[in-house]
């Protein structure tokens, strides 16, 4: 799988347990992540927002010259609900898979935590944009 990450801080533990599974299914050809422009921290949370995009793998038929994808948004949903670490997602539509993950950070000789909200949304790239 090919991994643009250029565009990502590296922050979100879910995000980057998502990645590894993601570089497990076959159909999965490339992967773009990006920080969202969401991301924000204050004294008692941290929220981390990131986009990943996929791109399936297809297969060119000879006879019609079309390409199938070999897999779709829908089939992913599934195969990631079947990993225990990642589960189904929190929302899905025709063209986004939504996970909301929360964490509770102890930081060592510090005497108050805080709360890590991680919020990825995957879709699929080189797709029309949604219309609303």
């Amino acid at each position: 799988m090919n991994l643009e990450a250029s565009g990502w801080s590296g922050e979100g533990t879910f995000t980057k347990l998502l990645i590894v599974a993601l570089r497990e299914i076959p159909a999965v050809e490339a992967l773009r992540v990006e920080d969202a422009p969401a991301s924000r921290a204050d004294t008692g949370f941290s929220f981390i927002s990131n986009e990943l995009y996929v791109l399936f793998a297809s297969t060119t038929h000879t006879l019609s010259r079309r390409k199938e994808r070999l897999m779709t948004l829908g089939g992913l949903e599934l195969a990631l609900a079947d990993i225990p670490e990642i589960g189904a997602p929190d929302y899905s539509d025709d063209g986004m898979l939504q996970y909301l993950r929360t964490e509770r950070i102890l930081q060592p000789y510090q005497t108050r935590s805080y709360k890590m909200i991680e919020l990825v949304r995957l879709y699929e790239a080189a797709t029309l944009p949604r219309r609303d």
